[in-house]
């Protein structure tokens, strides 16, 4: 049982400030849908008022079809999981899984086999006689998960559910959530600040600023192709590298651009660049590489810091200007901090942004 959600023009305003401006978004029945992006961007603000737990401003809300704007939350047929796992202490994990649906009024014989198959999906059979403190963190929150499950609800809201658990345990959580979207097949909406959960996670990732979506997409289309700085910024990891620079020449077939000290040509035109236009050169700390046979020549780096991870070794640079530059070498390489190395790039891994941000 899945639902397909639409928004149109949606708008939260808080007294005389707007905090959410007129988002228009689709989400396709049982996609798996993350928003992301910094703190303060009002995606939990945009989750709670899917969930009914913030009142919308302006705008509608589609559920299926139906307007939900005056719809009460517990007739939305949503199941929503918290940052906290709040458990109740005194029961065990068999009745925090069941008192939802004993305050519902449900029958005994119904709640029993939803809490047993919830169990079942999540792993925690061994789990439903203990009480919450005897449970470790991830435990906890596949109970919580499981307090959503037996609801049987046709969407799932997820707000930020693994920022309570240690790095190994959140690399855990998140291959359980997306097995358990696999075997359920619900329409699941998940918030996070944390772009690999959205890149390792999601069907489509929709990125949030300042109450806006900057873009909505599935995860290598924002990687490969972002539509600004702030999403170029915002997705991979270690972050994309952002070099000023200067038009010096362009023909509408390659242009060149004055950066880190050197000329560089783009065996391509840009769409509404001009000769002395400033622009921003992105390029991915992965897509650089020592070798010449990688591609042009960017520049020789100063190297500030190696670290040698084993599976890779990660630079932290400067070009000849001063410009800050991150490579991404793959394995173990033998640089020394205070080196001088070249850097090459593919240029068709490059990016270009104009001054207002855009991919040009």
């Amino acid at each position: 049982m899945t639902t397909s959600v639409v928004l149109e023009k949606v708008e939260k305003r808080y007294g005389v400030f707007d905090v959410i401006h007129g988002i228009d978004l689709q989400i396709d029945p049982g996609e798996f849908a993350v928003f992301v992006g910094p703190s303060g961007c009002g995606k939990s603000t945009l989750l709670r008022m899917i969930a009914g737990l913030e009142e919308i401003s302006g705008g509608a809300l589609m559920m299926d079809g139906e307007r939900m704007n005056e719809v009460v939350s517990s007739e939305r047929g949503i199941a929503m999981v918290f940052q906290s796992y709040a458990l109740y202490p005194h029961m065990s994990v068999y009745k925090n899984l069941a008192f939802g649906l004993e305050t519902a009024g449900y029958k005994k014989a119904d709640i029993e086999p939803r809490v047993q198959q919830a169990a079942r999906v999540l792993q925690i059979e061994p789990l439903l006689q203990r009480k919450p403190k005897a449970l470790s963190g991830g435990q906890r929150q596949r109970v919580a998960i499981g307090r959503a499950i037996v609801r049987e609800p046709k969407l799932f809201l997820f707000d930020e559910p693994l920022s309570n658990l240690d790095a190994e345990l959140r690399v855990q959580m998140r291959v359980e959530i997306a097995r358990l979207h696999r075997q359920l097949g619900n329409t699941m909406i998940y918030v996070t600040h944390d772009q690999v959960e959205a890149m390792t996670m999601a069907d489509k990732i929709v990125v949030l600023n300042a109450g806006r979506i900057e873009q909505v997409g599935r995860p290598l289309d924002l990687y490969n192709h972002p539509v600004n700085r702030f999403v170029a910024g915002f997705i991979g990891s270690p972050k994309m590298n952002f070099l000023e620079g200067m038009v010096e020449a362009t023909n509408g077939e390659t242009t060149t651009i004055r950066v880190c000290g050197a000329s560089v040509t783009l065996p391509r035109g840009l769409r509404h660049v001009e000769t002395d236009m400033p622009v921003t050169l992105g390029i991915r700390p992965e897509h650089l590489d020592r070798e010449e046979s990688s591609g042009i020549k960017l520049a020789d780096l100063q190297i500030d810091l190696v670290e040698n991870l084993g599976d890779e070794t990660l630079l932290y640079a400067r070009s000849p200007d001063g410009q800050p530059i991150n490579m991404s070498l793959a394995g173990q390489q033998v640089i020394f901090n205070g080196s001088t190395i070249p850097a090459h790039f593919d240029v068709a891994h490059c990016h270009v942004f104009g001054p207002d941000g855009k991919a040009l």
